[in-house]
């Protein structure tokens, strides 16, 4: 299914910010930092989830992608990964009505359909309900992996090249990224990471060729609208060039 974007909002964020990537990552310090088992942490993220996804529309943003679950989540100990998919299920099942009421559309990327099939259930039902929002679409990152969805993505190509219905040399950029996961999605302006750490984590690895990199020691559970106001303020410094020079 391609996604797009929400028409642009008034008056909102650092001229060109249109799309928005949080790689939300200090759960697990928090919690360490204050001698709480981890799903402690990861409960706290949830209410900063629910903080910036309330700010970001009011500063402009049209697309939010938030990494939530990353395919490498699955080698984290059993009993943590139920945690957080029994949280991925209190979100859905509490947020929606109110996401919907406020206008946000919901998307997903990454190999979500092969969650525990109530989760699909929830997933798409939550689709289906926003997909006539327009002040803001948020993407949920689940079972995503940047290298996993290039892999879907040749693979879908190669296939339609040994049928005969696309010829090699037609295949370009523009090509490749209609059979991405955020097909019909503008490329982030800004990867925001949390808790000071500078990788990408495979996360939308080809989308973000020119996208700006902005870090902040501020773990995820503490990042709220005054965080998310600095950030964009930083991105608003940039000077993109997008190769030119």
């Amino acid at each position: 299914m391609t996604l797009a974007a929400a028409p642009a909002s008034p008056g909102g964020a650092a001229a060109g910010l249109r799309h928005l990537a949080i790689i939300m990552d200090g759960n697990g310090r928090w919690a360490k930092a204050r001698r709480l088992p981890r799903v402690a942490g990861h409960r706290a993220g949830i209410e900063a989830v629910r903080r910036v996804v309330e700010a970001a529309p009011d500063l402009g943003v049209e697309v939010l992608t938030l990494y939530a679950f990353s395919s490498e989540n699955w080698k984290r100990p059993a009993d943590e990964v139920a945690d957080l998919m029994g949280l991925l299920r209190h979100y859905i099942r509490s947020e929606i009505k109110e996401l919907h009421k406020n206008g946000v559309r919901m998307a997903f990327i990454g190999d979500w359909r092969s969650l525990k099939p109530d989760i699909v259930t929830m997933l798409e039902e939550a689709r289906t309900l926003t997909a006539a929002n327009t002040r803001m679409t948020l993407v949920i990152a689940l079972n995503y992996g940047g290298q996993q969805e290039m892999v879907r993505a040749v693979r879908a190509l190669a296939t339609e090249a040994a049928a005969g219905r696309i010829a090699p040399e037609a295949i370009d950029d523009a090509v490749i990224e209609a059979q991405l996961d955020t097909a019909g999605l503008p490329a982030p302006d800004v990867v925001l990471r949390t808790s000071g750490e500078m990788r990408l984590s495979n996360f939308l690895l080809w989308q973000s060729a020119y996208a700006e990199f902005v870090v902040t020691d501020v773990l995820w559970p503490d990042f709220d609208r005054a965080a998310l106001v600095d950030a964009v303020a930083e991105f608003a410094t940039r000077e993109r060039r997008f190769g030119g020079r």
